[in-house]
């Protein structure tokens, strides 16, 4: 049914047509993206999960398409216009643009000056001049002239052809085509300011009297145009110079010189000004905000993937603060598990000043609940609660570390904290939320809309059903890279388990709370409606880390345990052995033990486990401290050198935050020694830099930043 399919999706990512009819079997069966990129690696010769999404974005659109040719298919049939070779060119078309130009002359639409033009009888005098024949056009006009349809001179009747002559070009599948293609090379988007609007529209003051190429107008300033004009401040238009438009248009048409001949360029130009360049402008216009939206949402989705992927601190005792003023600072102490043990609230700042009793208070706190680290939120009063932690001599040494807190107070008001911590209210909530994202990142950002993290760039301006999906895709990526340990999962990490969802991970949580945790991955078949697809989808990315056999530890799927087994037999050792002794895995020889669906990738996959059976991807957690002098914005000046940390990466450049409530901005241009075209080439999220202040502005509250000279080769 999809042969065609597969063979254009074949040809334009340059991937064997096997290949990716595997993919589309696969995916129409019911199989993850994550699951088919990890598990089914025989049957896509090892795709990763990028260009296997890409195949199923594109198959998806190429059945929007079929749809859509189909509903014309069926419209010309019912207008008793389908001819073979309309039918032949609407079969053959693989893009959308086409497809609508193909049957835009048989669109049902209102009155134009044109369908008025032919009920006046002009058709045939449209066609004489269309000819190019007569140069004496308003002799053969004249017997056109008909009072009785509005028709009074020569001049209604050359009007009213050259009307149709208008739309008759601008309908023109093969004119659209070189319309369009001249706009996408060398139309230019012009912003101009609304007048009047000079003040309110102060943040859009570039874009007053601006201009630029539209295939090279990068994402930020389309949006940011788009944006200026959504709010008012700013008109936009998209244009190409008349006269290269003309000259396209009557090599196509104008075929002598004469007064025929004339008329026809005449309606060119009525053609282009009234029909043609506004379709193209709202077509270019269209296509520039999806080229922008998917380049931001392509940021966005890096961003939010490095995010997710931080390094853990790991199963600590934490205890965790909210800093605050006026309403103090709210402490929350947690186990290993990330439960809530205990939580109060300290008024070491103004205005209460509390300051020996917050210190006594939080020694004891320390010292009651084996406290192993601290984790600060970085809002409001963070610095000046770092540095009250860090004045203080405990009794042994710990660690005390600023947590960036963006999207807390979100999860705090959410329905999520609110049944998990129904009796709490959102400042402790918070608090958990800040201690638990430094001991697992991912396993607690899950629990937040993605958009509200804040790592992104115009994330609220683009399409939001795509940024939707393409979080929704990352989240589940990272979840299913990582692993995800079933005894002290949240739902809400379930949910994104491969093939699990919001009601299988309800009733994973019902069942461990009724019988007690899980022994080995063969119980997920008692759970309720964990049925045999699901199993297969999900059994390799839940892990159980006290079980007894150590495959079910590790991402080996259950489907390949036996190989493992065959693997232990064949060496007479157990399983145990195989993971404990690296000797013993040297010995085996991966060739004897490919079956049909077994294959060197699978099998090279299950040793790698094998040596680090449940082995977390993410990188070793690395302590950061911001410089202890520095505090505030007034605190900087030109020409100083600090360490921050990467906070958002966008197209334009990175912030960074230098413990001072303002993060500073490294411009793409400051980002290294030399000419970096995309700053993820350079820098990651949450990566530690060190960057020297170019300027100030303490009144806009704006920072300027350079990381030249330190020797930024490449990102970590």
């Amino acid at each position: 049914m999809f042969e065609k399919f597969v063979e254009i999706i074949s040809a334009e990512l340059n991937i064997p047509t096997g290949f990716v009819q595997n993919t589309i079997n696969l995916l129409e069966s019911g199989a993850t993206i994550p699951f088919i990129a990890r598990y089914r690696k025989e049957m896509t010769s090892s795709m990763d999960e990028v260009v296997i999404g890409k195949i199923r974005d594109r198959f998806a659109q190429l059945k929007d398409l079929d749809a859509r040719r189909n509903a014309i298919l069926k419209s010309l049939a019912e207008q008793e216009k389908l001819t073979p070779e309309l039918e032949k060119a609407v079969s053959e078309t693989t893009t959308m643009a086409e497809l609508e130009d193909i049957y835009l002359p048989f669109r049902p639409k209102r009155k134009t000056r044109a369908s008025i033009a032919r009920e006046k009888g002009l058709e045939p005098l449209a066609d004489l001049i269309l000819s190019q024949q007569y140069d004496d056009i308003d002799t053969r006009a004249e017997a056109f002239i008909n009072p009785e349809k509005g028709v009074d001179t020569i001049e209604d009747a050359l009007r009213g052809a050259t009307d149709i002559i208008a739309e008759t070009i601008n309908e023109d599948t093969y004119s659209r085509k070189r319309i369009r293609h001249l706009f996408r090379k060398e139309s230019h988007i012009s912003a101009r300011m609304v007048k009047g609007k000079e003040q309110e529209g102060v943040n859009f003051e570039m874009y007053f009297d601006y201009h630029e190429p539209i295939n090279h107008a990068p994402s930020h300033r389309l949006l940011a145009m788009f944006r200026g004009e959504n709010e008012g401040y700013l008109r936009l238009s998209v244009e190409v110079e008349d006269d290269k438009a003309h000259e396209i248009l009557e090599r196509i048409f104008v075929r002598g010189n004469n007064a025929s001949s004339r008329l026809v360029q005449d309606a060119i130009a009525d053609s282009c000004k009234r029909l043609l360049f506004p379709s193209m402008e709202t077509e270019m216009r269209q296509w520039a905000k999806e080229r922008a939206d998917a380049e931001a949402i392509r940021v966005f989705t890096e961003n939010l993937k490095q995010l997710l992927l931080a390094p853990p601190l790991g199963q600590k005792n934490v205890l965790a603060i909210d800093p605050g003023f006026r309403t103090g600072c709210k402490v929350v102490c947690l186990d290993r598990q990330g439960k809530l043990i205990h939580n109060e609230t300290i008024y070491p700042h103004p205005p209460q000043n509390e300051v020996k009793e917050s210190i006594h208070k939080i020694k004891s706190l320390v010292n009651a609940y084996k406290i192993e680290a601290i984790a600060i939120g970085n809002g409001t009063a963070g610095r000046e609660t770092e540095r009250l932690i860090k004045s203080i001599a405990f009794d042994r040494e710990l660690l005390a570390l600023v947590v960036n807190e963006s999207g807390a107070s979100v999860y705090s008001a959410s329905a999520v904290a609110r049944k998990e911590f129904p009796e709490y209210d959102v400042t402790v909530r918070g608090a958990v939320s800040i201690g638990r994202r430094l001991m697992d990142p991912l396993a607690e950002l899950v629990k937040i809309e993605p958009k509200s993290i804040g790592v992104g760039q115009y994330q609220h301006d683009v399409d939001q059903n795509a940024l939707q999906k393409s979080l929704q895709d990352t989240v589940v990526s990272c979840v299913n890279n990582v692993g995800v340990e079933v005894n002290t999962a949240s739902e809400e990490l379930l949910t994104y388990v491969s093939g699990l969802g919001p009601s299988l991970a309800k009733n994973i949580i019902s069942y461990r709370d009724d019988n007690g945790p899980f022994q080995s991955r063969m119980q997920f078949r008692k759970v309720p409606r964990f049925g045999e697809k699901a199993f297969e989808q999900a059994a390799g990315f839940i892990r159980i880390s006290d079980a007894k056999d150590p495959l079910d530890r590790s991402a080996v799927h259950p489907e390949t345990y036996h190989v493992v087994d065959q693997m232990a037999r064949k060496l007479k050792c157990s399983v145990n052995d195989l993971v404990e002794k690296a000797e013993l895995r040297q010995q085996i020889n991966l060739t004897e033990f490919t079956s049909e669906n077994v294959g060197l990738p699978t099998l090279q996959d299950i040793m790698t486990e094998l040596a680090k059976p449940g082995r977390d991807p993410r990188r070793q957690f690395e302590f950061f401290e911001f410089d202890r002098n520095i505090h505030s914005i007034q605190d900087l000046r030109k020409g100083m050198k600090l360490p921050g940390i990467i906070t958002n990466i966008t197209n334009f450049g990175v912030f960074v935050d230098m413990g001072v409530h303002q993060d500073g901005l490294v411009h793409i241009s400051q980002l290294a020694d030399r000419f970096v075209k995309d700053p993820n080439e350079v820098v990651k999220l949450n990566q530690k830099v060190m960057v020297e202040i170019l300027d100030v502005d303490v009144e806009r509250k704006r920072i300027q930043l350079t990381m030249k000279g330190q020797n930024t080769k490449s990102a970590v």
